[in-house]
């Protein structure tokens, strides 16, 4: 745990949670967010908590996240990637973060960052594209207030450009074996404005492509 004086320096990553366990310990609406998230991104979920929301009891009930209908046990960290402590029992949190330190499992301890190994930043999604904001655990209604203003300039079209860019760029994988040529193109296309790419479409961009390599 980081003192109330040490500086906190995050490091931004994207990570893969596809089918990791992932535990969260509280069964409230602040967990329900918590487990909604990690399912949006394919974690495997699994929640502990004597009480639990509709929303959470309905998701378990269809097999979308495994519950367990009781208090948290150190046990319950066993094979997790990521453990979220969101209950309002301070002593139970506390004791989640000594478990998990011991067991090399991340930790986020709700409204705690100094408690925490990792924060959870707001976030954009939309298709392919997603983009976090974080103030560093300072003050998350600022960072909501930034994603809100980034939101706006998100439009539908930086989500057709990247399902168009991400096709070509698989398209010249399969018809340009030579590297260094793919990066050079890659690299014309990606000098193209967002909303030329996108009014030409993928069959457009292709016949440019066709150009490129004639």
């Amino acid at each position: 745990m980081r003192s109330d004086t040490e500086k906190h320096h995050y490091y931004p990553l994207f990570l893969d949670v596809t089918g990791k366990e992932c535990l969260v310990v509280g069964g409230g609406t602040v967990a329900e967010r918590k487990a909604l998230m990690l399912l949006k991104f394919n974690a495997s979920v699994t929640v502990v908590s004597p009480k639990v929301t509709k929303k959470l009891s309905d998701l378990a009930g269809r097999g979308v996240l495994r519950l367990l209908s009781r208090r948290y046990r150190t046990g319950d960290l066993d094979n997790a990637a990521m453990v979220f402590a969101c209950t309002d029992d301070r002593d139970t949190n506390g004791v989640v973060r000594e478990d998990a330190a011991k067991k090399g499992v991340l930790i986020n301890v709700v409204d705690k960052p100094k408690e925490c190994d990792f924060i959870v930043p707001s976030i954009i999604r939309k298709g392919d594209v997603t983009i976090a904001i974080s103030t560093s655990g300072v003050l998350p209604m600022a960072s909501k207030k930034i994603r809100q203003t980034i939101e706006k300039t998100v439009t539908k079209d930086y989500v057709a450009y990247t399902r168009i860019i991400g096709a070509l760029r698989r398209h010249l994988i399969d018809t340009v074996p030579d590297p260094s040529r793919r990066k050079a193109i890659m690299k014309s296309i990606a000098s193209m404005e967002v909303g030329d790419v996108v009014r030409r479409g993928l069959t457009g961009m292709k016949k440019t492509l066709g150009e490129e390599l004639s």
